[in-house]
């Protein structure tokens, strides 16, 4: 094996050649490879999962969808509207197609642009609850007048109202009977928590001078989740939900009561215009006047979906950055690993290793596990080895010389911390999912259009490619979740072979959302953004779309598409595979081939590009959950 120093003097596209063939060439043990830091590839071929047969993906693809208004599964699958944006969640108002719902209303409804979800068994696999984010809203079709983009005249505090009671989190009663599966209505578990929803804060955060406001003095308690993108499931049977571009609901009116060091950690988060005009109705949301009250999201937040009157939780020592999701490990002495992306171009992956074990039990009181531990982010070696760097106040570079007061001031401030360790700038990491039997650890990294432009961080061996703008998968080992160092290996590059993809099969770009199911199959789902969707580069893909992939051969098949103009995203089964749900979100986004020939969505025109899922002729587009099943009753993918 050579040096790390001769490593480091080869080309790179020598250097991804070289680990490649090692796959078939090379086989070591666990402890080899940690103790000579060889690349994962070294050890493909010894943690093959032990529940994963070759050949294991039993469907017919299907083929790539252009500009179809609709899902569409494989032969021998349905595909059902389950859950649409205005959907009463339990024995509340039914939605109105035009929009004119109130913002009470809307409370006691689904919300909008649904993202990932969890399924949750109460007594079997036929009867439980499904738990699902709310991302983020298009005024324009949640109003039948539009939003403060579009008038500001007409910007009322209902409306306020109705775009913050569309955020958050639903929690839905779901049961199968011999006609298949219903939402349980009226439901004693049914619940919506919004942007509004009081939350409590624990960890080093709490109660410190970064998040005391006016309104909450001694930093205890927030009001509100917003910009819930992923998720995760904690073993102890909690739902995690985590906040991720909180930046857009912020605005800076002025500038000249505000010190240059708030100035930079504002620019470090993007934080300067608010996107919805909240600030004009809601005063937390103008950060001149409340520059505290940003400091507020951007965590990873604990709810109990089990207790309806239960108080989420806002988990400080996982860290303040744009998180996009959280998967978990479990060590061998019982100590719990939290993975985390922070979805942005030239951001990082995190994660937090908790310092006490968890026993085995379940309950919202082993929430106490994610206030004491660790936080890292990662170090990727271009010879296939890394590092997890500790964010703790007072180790390498974070120290009050380096401009940092104390612990919460890190977690705070994550992403400067970060930076200051010099972790790997990354191409927008995305999802994580781990992998049930080998624990492995997969990463989606959607694209990085900057990547070697002047001024950016030049390519490197974790993400290869110079305007990224079809993505790639990163996927780790680790000896144990509580190990700080690990090998890693691009596990595919996305796209086709004109552009260097190393998809086995059917082709896919932009990979987002990620999960391994109980078996072992690899499910991933793309986000291939409006602006580029159907058109030039991205035309050979369709609308964005769902593949299942087996890990161990890289065979990838299509699965479902997707309606015009959405992305496909968050997908939850039951343990016994036989029941699959999926987000659609943001249906009737227009596509940049339509918008070049002239389509435009506005207020007036909501469905411009698309009336999914009720294709009602004035209807309006509306994210859903779809429920999928095999007609013959089996099992998902075989």
């Amino acid at each position: 094996m050579a040096s790390k120093k001769g490593i480091n003097a080869i080309d790179l596209e020598s250097l991804i050649h070289i680990r490649l063939s090692r796959r078939k060439a090379v086989q070591f043990g666990l402890g080899s490879l940690f103790s000579a830091a060889l690349p994962l590839s070294a050890l493909s071929e010894t943690r093959i999962s032990q529940g994963v047969k070759q050949g294991m993906l039993g469907f017919k693809s299907i083929s790539i969808a252009d500009l179809i208004d609709d899902v569409i599964v494989p032969e021998g699958y349905k595909a059902e509207v389950f859950y649409r944006w205005g959907d009463p969640i339990s024995d509340g108002p039914a939605f109105k197609m035009d929009a004119s719902n109130t913002g009470h209303e809307q409370l006691q409804q689904a919300g909008m642009h649904h993202d990932a979800l969890q399924f949750y068994p109460l007594s079997d696999d036929d009867h439980g609850l499904l738990v699902m984010n709310h991302e983020y809203i298009d005024a324009q079709i949640l109003h039948s007048d539009g939003g403060f983009l579009d008038s500001s005249e007409t910007y009322t505090v209902d409306k306020t109202l109705k775009e913050q009671y569309a955020h958050g989190i639903s929690v839905i009663e779901v049961k199968k009977s011999d006609d298949g599966w219903d939402i349980v209505r009226p439901s004693v578990y049914a619940r919506r928590i919004t942007a509004t929803t009081p939350m409590s804060v624990s960890g080093p955060v709490a109660g410190t001078n970064y998040i005391q406001t006016t309104a909450d003095p001694l930093g205890k308690e927030i009001l509100g989740t917003l910009n819930n993108c992923s998720n995760g499931k904690t073993p102890w049977g909690t739902y995690l939900t985590c906040e991720e571009n909180f930046n857009d609901y912020f605005d800076v009116t002025s500038l000249e009561k505000i010190d240059k060091k708030q100035q930079r950690e504002w620019q470090r988060y993007g934080i300067k215009q608010g996107y919805y005009g909240w600030y004009k109705n809601d005063e937390r949301f103008n950060a001149s006047l409340h520059p505290n009250e940003p400091n507020r999201f951007g965590w990873i937040v604990e709810v109990d979906p089990l207790n309806p009157s239960s108080k989420p939780v806002k988990r400080t020592a996982l860290g303040r950055f744009s998180h996009e999701n959280v998967a978990h490990n479990i060590g061998k002495e019982g100590r719990v690993a939290f993975y985390s992306g922070d979805d942005a171009k030239f951001e990082y992956v995190y994660k937090f290793i908790s310092d006490k074990a968890w026993d085995g039990t379940q309950g919202l009181h082993h929430g106490q596990l994610l206030d004491e531990g660790i936080l890292y982010v990662a170090r990727f070696n271009d010879d296939g080895s890394g590092a997890w760097l500790p964010l703790e106040f007072g180790q390498g570079s974070l120290t009050k010389e380096n401009g940092f007061n104390d612990q919460a001031d890190v977690l705070v401030h994550a992403r400067k911390a970060a930076d200051s360790m010099g972790a790997t700038p990354m191409d927008r990491p995305e999802w994580v999912t781990t992998h049930p039997d080998t624990s492995d650890v997969f990463i989606s990294m959607t694209n990085n259009s900057k990547r070697g432009k002047e001024g950016k961080p030049d390519k490197n061996a974790a993400n290869p490619r110079h305007n990224n703008k079809f993505g790639h998968i990163v996927k780790l080992i680790e000896e144990d979740a509580t190990s700080i160092s690990f090998a890693w290996d691009v596990f595919v590059l996305a796209g086709d072979e004109t552009n260097q993809g190393t998809i086995s099969g059917d082709i896919y770009a932009n990979p987002d959302g990620l999960m391994i199911d109980d078996r072992g199959v690899l499910w991933v789902q793309t986000d291939v953004s409006s602006s580029k969707l159907n058109t030039d580069d991205f035309a050979k893909f369709g609308n964005n779309q769902m593949l299942a992939v087996d890990p161990n051969s890289g065979e990838t098949r299509r699965f479902l598409t997707g309606p015009i103009g959405c992305e496909v995203t968050g997908v939850a089964m039951t343990a016994d595979l036989k029941t699959m749900w999926v987000n659609i979100q943001h249906p009737g986004e227009v596509p940049a081939r339509l918008k070049q020939r002239g389509v435009k969505k506005s207020a007036v025109k909501p469905n411009a590009a698309s009336n999914w899922p009720d294709h009602q002729l004035n209807g309006r587009p509306r994210s859903a959950t779809v429920l999928i099943t095999k007609k013959d009753g089996g099992i998902i993918g075989d």
